[in-house]
């Protein structure tokens, strides 16, 4: 079969002949792949970088994590990969298969897997979002977080505000869900007002965090209390585009009701796991297929893998491999 295939830690992946995956127990099946998404996670995780790998041992194995295939019957599913999935050929985990519905493209659902994860566990398990919250998204701009701002408004937050670099990005989630934007322009001083001033319109409920660093450290700091009663915030971080570390005040921390918690492999229970692939995997991706949870991707063939890896994409857009 052709595959994706990682030779050394920090070289480019090669397209090339490799054997077809054996399936090894009765939890694993043999799949067809239709799409996968290349992903920071994939990348971080061939790499060795990502905290939930080790560094990579393999001398050469194939890469992707998940994506959508075929079931030995035709029946389209997403799956998640026991073998790399960036292959004609992957075994995957019966436990963590979800059937895709009519009218959801193999690249949509390929794409929008990952971000559902990214953003519907933090909203629903960590943040545990109330109809009527109002929610902000730190780093909105990114595919994640242009998933995050819709579902945030699907799960009932009365109020969505979205930060990020890209204006034209942050303006066009105006239609995506977001009531508020905030550009982030590299002035602290500005990027606090701005967040001081829409806590003074409404007390922020939640705020999902996927850049970290010096934007985290200013959200953070716009809590600071004065040792009156203050509105109980939950902050939940998903990323670190911005920086592994952060500085944060231990009055900060005393002056505020904060839930600071993260999301992320690791950090969520068997159970949630379970509901992440009987309930809301299949809600999502009904949505998308209803027009309701908008993407954008870009279809890629992996005869390309090379060229592509490390790609700049736009801002809000996914790289898909169609195999």
């Amino acid at each position: 079969m052709k595959a994706a295939v990682m030779y050394q830690k920090g070289e480019l992946p090669q397209y090339v002949d490799f054997e077809e995956p054996v399936v090894q127990n009765d939890q694993e099946v043999l799949v067809s792949v239709k799409a996968v998404a290349i992903k920071h996670f994939d990348k971080g995780t061939a790499a060795g970088t990502h905290y939930s790998s080790d560094a990579p041992k393999a001398t050469s194995r194939v890469i992707g994590g998940d994506g959508v295939c075929l079931l030995e019957d035709g029946t389209r599913v997403y799956g998640m990969g026991v073998s790399g999935m960036l292959a004609e050929k992957a075994t995957i985990d019966k436990n963590r298969i979800v059937k895709l519905p009519e009218g959801l493209s193999d690249a949509t659902a390929a794409g929008l897997a990952n971000a559902v994860i990214g953003s519907a566990m933090a909203l629903k398990f960590k943040a545990v979002i109330q109809p009527g919250d109002v929610v902000l998204i730190n780093g909105a701009t990114g595919f994640t977080g242009i998933v995050a701002v819709q579902i945030a408004k699907h799960y009932g937050a009365s109020k969505v505000i979205a930060t990020g670099r890209n204006v034209q990005s942050l303006q066009n989630l105006l239609t995506l869900g977001a009531d508020k934007i905030i550009p982030i322009t590299g002035d602290d001083v500005q990027f606090l007002d701005s967040v001081k001033q829409s806590q003074q319109e409404k007390p922020i409920d939640v705020m999902i965090d996927y850049l970290w660093g010096r934007t985290a450290e200013v959200l953070l700091s716009s809590l600071m209390g004065q040792g009156s009663f203050t509105n109980k915030v939950r902050f939940v971080s998903v990323g670190s585009m911005a920086g592994d570390l952060i500085q944060l005040s231990a009055a900060n921390l005393r002056s505020v009701d904060l839930q600071l918690t993260g999301s992320g492999l690791g950090s969520w229970s068997k159970q949630q796991v379970g509901q992440l692939f009987s309930e809301i995997l299949p809600e999502m991706f009904q949505l998308a297929a209803d027009g309701k949870l908008k993407v954008e991707t870009i279809a890629v063939k992996l005869m390309d893998i090379a060229s592509l890896w490390n790609l700049e994409v736009a801002d809000g857009k996914r790289l898909v491999v169609i195999v």
